[in-house]
């Protein structure tokens, strides 16, 4: 269920964006699923049709969902491989960790570190 927030400080196109996002990135909403279209959404949960529209696209511009023209908008397999893809970065880079002798720790800092520092991509895991 979509919950928005109208006394947070984060727009309602953000707060609706992050729970699609963490939605799908937690496999609550699986692959293939059919998402309600803009106009549907925005109906219920009471938002203009331009901030509905401005989550869906930036959910895919992330890759995480993908509208077929008429027939929808789905969420994307690419939400699936690119979680695959950051498995096989981090199975490489605990592979370079472990050579250069770090410890877990330090190798874990060194992830947060630039995670920390890197602009928020749209669609981040929440």
């Amino acid at each position: 269920m979509i919950v928005i927030d109208a006394a947070s400080p984060v727009p309602p196109f953000e707060q609706l964006r992050a729970q699609f996002a963490r939605r799908i990135q937690q496999r609550a909403l699986a692959v293939g699923t059919r998402l309600p279209t803009i106009r549907q959404l925005a109906a219920d949960l009471g938002l203009a049709v331009n901030t509905v529209g401005r989550a869906y696209r930036e959910l895919e511009e992330a890759g995480l969902i993908e509208t077929r023209g008429r027939a929808g908008t789905f969420v994307s397999a690419a939400a699936e491989a690119g979680r695959e893809r950051a498995r096989r970065a981090a199975a490489d880079y605990a592979e370079v960790a472990a050579s250069v002798g770090l410890d877990t720790g330090e190798a874990l800092r060194i992830v947060e570190a630039a995670l920390a520092a890197r602009p928020r991509p749209p669609a981040a895991p929440a």
